[in-house]
């Protein structure tokens, strides 16, 4: 079931008939995600361990396309479902239980689902995935129609892959959507800029430090937003615990928030996360130090629980944890005042903090 709460509309007031119906768009694969977590330490071999939690749900572009929705944002994905029982999971997890507009997804016959297990310990994860490539649609509708015409919308979210250009994305900034961007770990040690050729089609680009440094050929992250700000409007640059620095060369602006310290459950999916909460805060037009609070915000929240879709937080979630906040003793008041922007925002909580979710598993039925 979603964590939104009914009426929150974080782009209300902006919305206005002549846009588009989608707010975010974004494509990829769809994992199960099996994870289990309660682990001491990582498996020995030869010996079998036991979790003390399992949790199943979506996994891989999910988790963004969740934490989008579980925002209040109109949330479009284009994927391809297995039709086996963890398609079939997938899909109605998404669609019914999120929300997500699935129109341009499918399903392929004989094409069993990307599976990926999961162990988180010690703050870290260890993840074996298993999966072929989805061949394209066999019929006609909306998913054939893509890659060559994605939905209107007023965002989309891309991954970079150094080498490789995605048709849709310059498309998709061509018909007005604001394309955010991650990126992953160049294997081919290159590093090369030039590589990431969608890069110019993008109005926001979001590695990690390390990624960031590398990118640049730079030793300190915020030089290296600085120098990705020469090459995209809107460079973030996370900083792991230490928060996130972002550059707005558009308007010479730069801004660094801190990250909020909690004790770390799972990090799976807390990276789709932060871009979510960033994305939202930019649709709707809040200073970018808010932005960067709130993604941050967001991401502490997710980490917290396990499980990638799982663990991202809703309406619920922030409201609640706003209302315990500004009850706790010993609070900093600067720190306090950096998250007051909430105040006109959230609705006051009708549960208590912490939150615990129920934990989704394959095979019950209604």
């Amino acid at each position: 079931m979603s964590t939104g709460m009914p009426g929150i509309d974080p782009l209300d007031g902006l919305r206005a008939p002549q846009d588009p119906d989608c707010d975010v768009f974004l494509t990829g694969t769809v994992f199960l995600d099996i994870i289990f977590t309660g682990l001491d330490s990582a498996p020995v071999r030869g010996t079998e361990s036991w979790a003390r939690g399992m949790g199943s749900s979506p996994g891989g572009v999910a988790n963004m396309a969740t934490a989008l929705a579980r925002l209040g944002l109109h949330t479009s994905l284009a994927a391809a479902f297995g039709d086996d029982h963890y398609g079939e999971y997938c899909w109605d997890a998404l669609e019914q239980g999120e929300g997500i507009d699935l129109s341009m997804s499918h399903t392929v016959r004989g094409w069993h689902s990307p599976v990926t297990v999961s162990m988180a310990y010690e703050g870290e994860r260890t993840m074996v995935s298993h999966g072929h490539e989805a061949p394209p649609p066999a019929t006609p509708g909306p998913a054939a129609a893509f890659p060559r015409c994605p939905p209107r919308a007023r965002a989309a979210v891309a991954s970079l892959v150094p080498g490789r250009s995605e048709p849709w994305v310059a498309s998709a900034a061509r018909s007005g959507a604001m394309v955010f961007a991650d990126v992953g770990w160049d294997e081919t040690g290159r590093w090369d800029l030039a590589g990431l050729t969608d890069l110019a089609h993008c109005r926001a680009f979001l590695p990690n430090a390390q990624e960031a440094m590398r990118y640049t050929r730079t030793d300190c992250p915020r030089a290296a937003a600085h120098a990705l700000a020469e090459h995209v409007p809107l460079a973030v640059v996370t900083l792991g615990a230490e928060g996130a620095y972002a550059v707005d060369s558009a308007n010479g602006t730069a801004a660094e928030v801190p990250a909020i310290a909690v004790e770390a459950l799972d990090p799976t999916g807390a990276g789709d996360v932060f871009v979510a909460g960033f994305v939202t805060g930019t649709l709707a037009n809040w200073p970018l130090a808010d932005r960067l609070a709130f993604a941050g915000l967001t991401a502490a929240l997710s980490v917290q629980e396990f499980g990638g879709s799982l663990s991202a937080p809703g309406w619920a979630e922030i409201a609640a944890w706003w209302q315990q906040v500004r009850t706790c003793a010993d609070q900093d008041p600067a720190a306090l005042q950096r998250y007051a922007f909430l105040q006109d925002l959230l609705p006051a909580a009708a549960r208590h903090w912490p939150l615990r979710r129920a934990v989704p598993t394959i095979g019950f039925r209604p």
